[in-house]
């Protein structure tokens, strides 16, 4: 089994525990801030990564550095993860958590370029518009791209709807190009 679908089923045992502690939000805040520092903490990445510490001296330090700062199931998840020598794919569990909680709960994520920044009814209209085209609730993550001249660029997943005015004067270039070389 790959990385990711190893991954995946600790997320789900992750997002059942949470579940059962009425914590889904706070869970997945936890779950992304230790992804978010094995990312960029080198010392916590290469002491989850050595070989040469026992998983009881790991679960001892993670112990005492997250004790009662964490839900006690949340620690004991951590332990089991540590045990199982899975520490490493605590970035992949924190995404397929937050995939799996965005399955649930028919929701996807958008990246939306925009020439411009957009109001906030903007914002909101968009939204609704790409809800109900796509059948789902969207959460877009707006970027700006003074290039694409106007319109908006939307990709959700492998999909890429290109509406932008760069674009449209392309399509009209290539069809212009065509009727004077006919």
């Amino acid at each position: 089994m790959n990385a990711e679908g190893i991954g995946r089923n600790y997320a789900e045992a992750l997002l059942t525990l949470a579940r059962k502690a009425d914590g889904v939000e706070q869970w997945g805040d936890l779950i992304d801030a230790l992804a978010v520092g094995m990312r960029e903490d080198h010392t916590l990445r290469t002491f989850l990564e050595s070989p040469k510490l026992s998983a009881a001296h790991k679960i001892e330090i993670v112990e005492k550095a997250l004790g009662r700062r964490v839900p006690p199931m949340f620690l004991r998840f951590l332990e089991a993860v540590i045990n199982k020598r899975r520490q490493m794919l605590i970035p992949e569990i924190a995404s397929e958590y937050h995939r799996l909680i965005d399955e649930s709960e028919d929701r996807v994520h958008a990246m939306v370029t925009v020439a411009s920044e957009p109001t906030e009814p903007e914002r909101d209209a968009l939204a609704r518009q790409l809800s109900r085209l796509l059948g789902k609730r969207v959460v877009p993550h707006i970027s700006l791209n003074p290039a694409i001249l106007g319109g908006v660029i939307v990709k959700v997943g492998d999909t890429v709807m290109d509406g932008s005015v760069r674009k449209r004067l392309a399509v009209l270039r290539q069809r212009m190009l065509a009727t004077v070389r006919s």
